[in-house]
């Protein structure tokens, strides 16, 4: 019975095939959307009018306090005329102690105005360095080395504010780029660097034991200025990037605060690559160092 029923039943014919795996990513269908009209529909920029007609108008903005004040006690005289009201304040009366009270906030405004008209942000402009412009390096350096030090030095005075660029490294001066300060001697010369001097000084240590960037955003207020005497005396701001613990780069600028957050942080990278580069030359093999050439 049960055989005969088997046989009897329909044999589903309907193959099942077996789903395709697919092997590479998948990636979402463009959805063409109905309208063909291909303009931008995503947000715009807004303009800040407000903030656009303060920064043209700040001499006019600066004064609408004493503005104010002063159509304040005009208002407050102006009142007391028409009502009758004795000039003489009467501590007796309401309206009396109302007007002082905007008198004072009245002289308040004009006294803001003073203020913001007396203290302005002092602006930032570029100055020219005061030295001549030099180009010093030593002697039997490899021609890979040089075309890197060559890159950093064009690479920083193209895109920053740099002028001058000192790198000392092994206890030596291996590069001096740029506007430099010029000798006493009266020779037309560039004040060379004297490697001893500068690792003996405290902006030198106190870089190198930190293994961190030091930025000099204003040089002017740094004593450790005179520790720097090649670099022109104008110099505005100076970034002091170690390489590693052998060495360390000096990179002076001509603006006040002129090396953004993002010129240190490539500043930092350029000194990792320029670090690693050096170490090679100077571990294996032996950096070479002679007099250095002038160009």
């Amino acid at each position: 019975m049960e055989a005969g029923s088997l046989l009897r039943s329909p044999i589903p014919w309907t193959i099942k095939r077996p789903l395709r795996r697919r092997l590479g990513p998948t990636f979402p269908r463009p959805i063409m959307a109905l309208n063909s009209d291909s303009r931008y529909r995503g947000p715009k920029p807004q303009r800040n009018w407000v903030a656009d007609w303060v920064s043209n108008n700040d001499d006019a903005v600066r004064s609408l306090p004493i503005y104010a004040g002063g159509a304040s006690l005009l208002a407050v005289l102006f009142n007391r005329t028409v009502s009758d009201i004795a000039l003489v304040a009467d501590a007796s009366s309401s309206q009396s102690r109302a007007d002082l009270l905007t008198l004072g906030l009245a002289v308040t405004n004009i006294l803001a105005g003073l203020v913001w008209l007396s203290i302005r942000p002092k602006s930032i402009s570029k100055v020219n360095p005061e030295g001549i412009e030099c180009e010093r390096m030593h002697s039997n350096l490899p021609h890979t080395l040089l075309s890197e030090l060559l890159w950093a030095w064009e690479s920083l005075s193209d895109v920053t504010c740099c002028r001058s660029l000192v790198i000392v490294y092994d206890g030596r001066c291996i590069l001096q780029i740029g506007f430099a300060a010029e000798s006493s001697n009266g020779d037309g010369k560039a004040v060379s660097v004297d490697a001893d001097k500068l690792m003996q000084g405290s902006l030198y240590r106190g870089v190198m034991k930190s293994g961190v960037q030091s930025y000099l955003a204003n040089l002017y207020l740094y004593p450790g200025k005179s520790e720097l005497p090649f670099l022109p005396s104008n110099t505005q701001a100076v970034i002091l990037q170690p390489l590693g613990d052998k060495g360390i780069t000096i990179i002076g600028g001509d603006t006040v605060r002129g090396f953004t957050s993002a010129d240190q942080a490539w500043i930092s990278l350029i000194g990792e690559k320029l670090d690693s580069t050096l170490a090679k030359y100077v571990d294996n093999p032996p950096l070479v160092v002679q007099d250095p050439v002038f160009k």
